[in-house]
């Protein structure tokens, strides 16, 4: 499958729920799943790609069948491409051009991903991992780099977009990171 253009995620309380809501999401649109697996605290996770008809549909029916279950939710129309790698973890910094290093943390990993998407679109910014509730207790988290004036845009852009949500826990931009920083994260 090419590039999805759109992003949808559900986060559940509920890991027995989250298989049903999944399933249902996969089998009533032409969805790609991204993630779909058990995260801390005893959710379920869920992101799918796809085109933007086929992804509201999936995040509507899922919302539907998820009940009570349902923590957050989230569908992005038109998501900035550099999204993907950074879900997948494959990008790979040089760490001697990492002006400054941006952290958004934020109580959901739905909220994560919405940030982590501002953030691209809000500042020349190098998204390079968002991390959604696993070894977190439940938390998300995105890192970004860039010139200190873009890291700055990139993380206002995100923290705005958790705290409109009830949900940013910290907003730290760090300038001339140590290496050490940049060489292992969760």
């Amino acid at each position: 499958m090419s590039i999805p253009q759109s992003i949808g995620a559900v986060e559940l309380s509920s890991v027995g729920i989250g298989y049903k809501v999944q399933d249902a999401m996969l089998k009533v649109a032409a969805v790609e799943l991204l993630i779909g697996r058990t995260v801390c605290s005893g959710k379920y996770f869920i992101v799918i790609g796809g085109t933007v008809s086929d992804v509201k549909t999936a995040i509507e029916t899922g919302a539907r069948i998820s009940g009570e279950a349902i923590i957050d939710q989230l569908i992005i129309p038109n998501v900035h491409p550099s999204l993907f790698p950074a879900l997948g973890q494959s990008i790979v910094l040089d760490q001697d051009e990492v002006e400054a290093l941006g952290i958004v943390e934020t109580f959901s990993g739905v909220s994560a991903i919405i940030g982590a998407d501002a953030a691209a679109k809000a500042g020349n910014v190098t998204v390079f991992r968002i991390h959604v509730a696993m070894a977190l207790g439940g938390k998300g988290f995105c890192l970004m780099s860039g010139t200190i004036a873009d890291v700055r845009t990139g993380v206002a852009a995100a923290a705005a977009k958790a705290r409109e949500r009830g949900l940013l826990v910290s907003e730290v931009v760090i300038s001339r990171p140590r290496k050490e920083l940049l060489q292992e994260y969760i």
